[in-house]
């Protein structure tokens, strides 16, 4: 499957979940809570005044740590409800683990560099995946029929709203192709007067 933009560039960062036909994110058979491996911990590192990677794919119950390998501090903090937090980061030094218990999508930010942002994305879809520098994601093992795609990025018009179409899959080795219409990007250059903050 390969996401493209309103220019036909590829799209990457976007999550893509899949859905069975009838089936909501919470029914046991549509989602992988109940099959699933312990939870993981993933790390966004804070690299050349940036958060690395952009968007991260979390399940409930995985963990995060935030990394910082720059040499100057970072303040990140998120006021979502589904994970509040806010911590400095000395260069070189992590943060301990924090656990996402919900699905949601957490925005973090950097609190003495504007343009530093990420989102942390907790889904629970049987299927669930990112796309990668081409704008591609590879569902294995996909039986044939019909789904619901729900797509999501953090640049996606209408502001914040997920997307969803729907999909008759007849192989796993169909070739799909879905369009997003996408805004500016807001990570900018970074704010020259604080980065010996």
């Amino acid at each position: 499957m390969q996401v493209m933009d309103q220019r036909g560039q590829a799209v990457a960062d976007a999550v893509l979940t899949l859905l069975p036909d009838g089936a909501t994110a919470s029914d046991p058979d549509a989602s992988a809570s109940s099959s699933a491996a312990s939870p993981a911990t993933h790390t966004i590192d804070q690299r050349d005044e940036r958060f690395v990677p952009y968007v991260e794919l979390f399940r409930p119950g995985d963990r995060v740590v935030f990394r910082n390998s720059d040499n100057t501090r970072h303040h990140a903090y998120s006021f979502a409800p589904e994970a509040a937090f806010e911590m400095v980061l000395k260069p070189g030094e992590s943060s301990d683990p924090i656990t996402l218990p919900d699905a949601g999508t957490i925005a973090v930010g950097c609190n003495i560099h504007d343009q530093m942002i990420t989102y942390l994305v907790v889904a629970d879809a049987l299927r669930q995946g990112k796309t990668d520098s081409r704008g591609q994601w590879q569902a294995d093992d996909l039986p044939p029929g019909h789904y619901r795609l729900g797509i999501w990025h953090p640049q996606i018009r209408p502001a914040g709203k997920a997307q969803t179409r729907e999909l008759d899959i007849g192989s796993a080795s169909q070739s799909l192709q879905v369009r997003i219409d996408l805004g500016p990007d807001p990570r900018g250059s970074g704010d020259r007067e604080r980065l010996d903050y």
